[in-house]
This record gives C-alpha cells, sequence and structure tokens, in this order.
C-alpha cells in the first residue's frame, strides 16, 4: 500500500522550501498547500476537517505539529486511511538511529498497524484503515504529556458511525521535555504522476482548538497560508463559515488569499468548543 511521508516539519522548514521553486514537480504533481495556526505551547490540539474532493494519493494533514502530523490518506484503488506519524530524527535511514533514540511505540488500538518509516526524516507511523467520506466532516484530537526527556503524543479519532472517540495510538519520542507547538494543516498531492496534478483537491479545517499548559483551551482563529516549492499557480485558500479552506490542482486559482497571507475568523462568528472529548 503506497503511502507519503509529509518531510517538512515546522513552518520555518516550509518557508525555505516555498522561497526555492522545485521546478522538478512542475506538472508533476499539485503543490503541497498548508495552514499555520499561531499558539503557545500546548497539550492538547483539536482540529475538524471535511474533505470536499480527493484523489488518489491525497493526503489531508489535519493536527500537524513540530514533531509529527495526524490526518486522513486515499492511497491506492481508492482505499482509504488515517495516517498518524512521528519523528525522532533528520536521518533519511531509519536504521542509523540508536535503538534507545528512536520513537517508541507506548499504545495502539487493536486494528492499528505499526511501522517505521525514512527517506524524510526517520520514526514511527501507524495506519488505521477507515473509508472516510467526502462532504462529511470528522474531528482529531492530539494530546502531549511530557515524560523526562520524552514527550507522549496520543493520537485520538472520534468515529460518527459510533458515536464514540477511538484512541488510535500512543508514541514517545526525545524532545527535551517539551510539549508541543507549532501547528498545521496541509494537503499533499503524494502520486506525482501528471495525471494527478490536473485533479483538484481540497477541504475545509476548522473549529481549532489548542489546550495550553494552565487547562485553558484556546480558539485557532488565525491561519497563514503556505506552500512548499513546487511553481503551481493552481492554489487557493480562505474563510467560508467560519472554517479555513484549501485548494491545490486542476484549473484552480488563486482568488481569495494571497500566498503567504494571514486569514482571521471574526470574533463575531463563534467556534465551538468540544465538550465530550476524552479526559486529558
Amino acid at each position: 500500500m503506497k503511502t507519503k511521508l509529509f518531510s517538512l516539519c515546522t513552518l520555518a522548514a516550509w518557508a525555505l522550501s516555498s522561497a526555492q521553486a522545485d521546478e522538478k514537480l512542475a506538472g508533476i504533481a499539485c503543490r503541497s498547500v498548508h495552514l499555520g495556526y499561531p499558539s503557545e505551547d500546548a497539550v492538547a490540539f483539536y482540529n475538524e476537517v471535511t474533505p470536499l474532493h480527493s484523489a488518489t494519493g491525497t493526503y489531508f494533514s489535519v493536527c500537524g505539529w513540530d514533531k509529527g502530523y495526524f490526518g486522513m490518506q486515499e492511497v491506492g484503488s481508492g482505499s482509504k486511511l488515517l495516517i498518524f506519524s512521528v519523528w525522532d530524527s533528520g536521518h533519511n535511514d531509519p536504521n542509523a538511529v540508536k535503538e534507545e533514540q528512536r520513537t517508541k511505540l507506548l499504545f495502539k488500538d487493536e486494528k492499528t498497524r505499526i511501522g517505521r518509516f525514512g527517506g524524510e526524516g526517520s520514526g514511527g507511523q501507524s495506519f488505521y484503515d477507515y473509508d472516510w467520506k467526502i462532504g462529511q466532516t470528522y474531528r482529531f484530537l492530539l494530546t502531549s504529556k511530557v515524560n523526562g526527556e520524552r514527550t507522549e503524543y496520543a493520537g485520538f479519532f472520534f468515529l460518527p458511525e459510533e458515536k464514540t472517540w477511538r484512541h488510535l495510538v500512543t508514541f514517545s519520542t526525545i524532545t527535551g521535555g517539551k510539549n508541543m507547538n507549532g501547528f498545521y494543516s496541509f494537503i499533499e498531492d503524494f502520486q506525482r504522476d501528471k495525471v494527478s496534478a490536473t485533479i483538484v483537491r481540497q477541504a475545509r479545517y476548522g473549529n481549532g482548538w489548542a489546550k495550553s499548559a494552565d487547562t485553558a483551551w484556546h480558539a485557532l482563529r488565525r491561519a497563514k497560508f503556505t506552500a512548499d516549492g513546487n511553481p503551481s499557480l493552481a492554489i487557493d485558500a480562505g474563510i467560508e463559515n467560519a472554517r479555513f479552506f484549501l485548494v491545490t490542482g486542476g484549473t484552480t486559482t488563486n482568488a481569495h488569499t494571497a500566498l503567504w497571507g494571514t486569514m482571521d475568523i471574526p470574533a463575531t462568528q463563534p467556534l465551538s468548543q468540544p465538550s465530550d472529548l476524552p479526559a486529558l
């Protein structure tokens, strides 16, 4: 089963790649587009996504942070899954990392598959087969807990069919004893077969919240629109009904927010703080 790892784990890395056009991707793939959410360090990150247009080789990352990402993919033959990955190094060879320095698995759901990745940094990853639907809104929760020099990251997904939260996986990785920061979402085309560049990929992200160490929840009302080094201009972002949207590929035009622009959801548009989250 083909999957793709997102190689840029911070907004600083996005800025560097975007400043240098990558002509190798021209006409090959949709441009990767991102939303960066300013926030203080947090112990929890909640976000929602509504996929609107997809195709084989699409990744809708919902809860990205400085050590990993959590979202949904459409892979080969229309198969769909949830993916949660945590970095442990900048090595492309996963075997170059000493055992004691690697991302460690602390918990997994019985249906969650576990692996180790390399090629774009290295770390631990998990997969949960789930046939998500276009037009339906899905809820994600990411939590962090400092344990000495490591931080434990747990991924939760709300199963609308069962009306319950499912704890998919918990990974531990070396952080120096820090909680989460650098929150983002993105859309990526990892099919990269030329045809994929002609297909629109679109999603709405919103009702995002971050919980600081003092236990206060803060709404994520601001997002910065960025992109990778692919020179394609078929990208767009904006706000609609108190939600951010991202679009890339096909005949998309940049009609709403300019690249590097910042978007703010007005305070007059209320966000709904979730009240049914698992105990943190």
